[in-house]
């Protein structure tokens, strides 16, 4: 399990990022953070991978204190997927190997490629193996950037919005390819979104920031028109299509 418990930081003396952040996630379960841009979901995000750390609080991952282990054993145990990819000219088969090292040092050896191969085969990019990233389209990129982090064997996977800047089809790839991960392998998944139905459709809990803080956490009830309102200053009807919740937003009288 995750746990964050009233973490705060900041990038300067007069300006809060965090301001006492706890979130709770389970093994196998998909949390999403919600919130407005400059609620602090990145940042929440580095404290948690190590990137950056809290002035004050606890980050605890299956019963370790993450503050206290170094980056190499945070990749053990926690993979990230950032928005903005870049891989350099290599090959994706060499560029889910990365994974590997990242792990488990600079020297692979047989069970690695043999792991590479399993993992390239299981998410169908074993015509892809040869081929240079950087020609691959921006849905297939972001499908070999979680290759690359499950060949970490992480327990807890971090996405820092996966489907930003993609096309329906590959956000609706990336976000099943996700699930599979958790629902299959019992990895931990913890992800931003901005899109509150597909939010809907992939998570499992839900964390709203707002000012730096979770103000608000549970499952589906928590997607009210009030806290809506509350969190991103939005006029919405929440309703049920086909047995679905779906969020509308109230366009202003007059809007064309």
């Amino acid at each position: 399990m995750l746990s964050c418990e009233n973490l705060t930081f900041r990038y300067t003396r007069d300006c809060p990022v965090l301001t006492g952040a706890s979130l709770t996630l389970e093994r196998g379960q998909i949390g999403i953070v919600l919130g407005k841009n400059g609620s602090g979901k990145t940042t929440l995000f580095k404290n948690i991978l190590g990137i950056h750390s809290p002035k004050s609080g606890k980050i605890r991952f299956g019963g370790e204190d993450l503050l206290k282990l170094s980056r190499r054993e945070r990749a053990k145990r926690i993979a990230y997927v950032p928005q903005d990819i870049q891989f350099g000219a290599l090959t994706v088969f060499d560029t889910v190997l990365m994974g590997r090292i990242a792990r488990f040092g600079l020297r692979t050896g047989p069970e690695d490629h043999k792991a590479v191969a399993g993992i390239l085969r299981d998410m169908g990019l074993e015509d892809f193996a040869g081929r240079n990233v950087d020609a691959l389209s921006g849905g297939e990129r972001q499908k070999i950037a979680i290759a690359r982090a499950i060949a970490q064997e992480p327990q807890l996977m971090v996405f820092d919005e996966p489907t930003g800047n993609l096309d329906i089809a590959n956000e609706q790839l990336i976000l099943r390819e996700a699930k599979k991960l958790a629902r299959q392998k019992g990895i931990s998944i913890l992800s931003s979104l901005h899109d509150l139905n597909q939010a809907l459709n992939f998570g499992d809990k839900f964390f709203f920031m707002k000012d730096g803080t979770v103000k608000y956490a549970g499952g589906r009830e928590c997607f009210t028109r009030e806290i809506l309102r509350d969190i991103y200053d939005i006029d919405v009807t929440v309703t049920q299509i086909d047995g679905r919740t779906v969020i509308l937003e109230n366009l202003p009288e007059g809007h064309p």
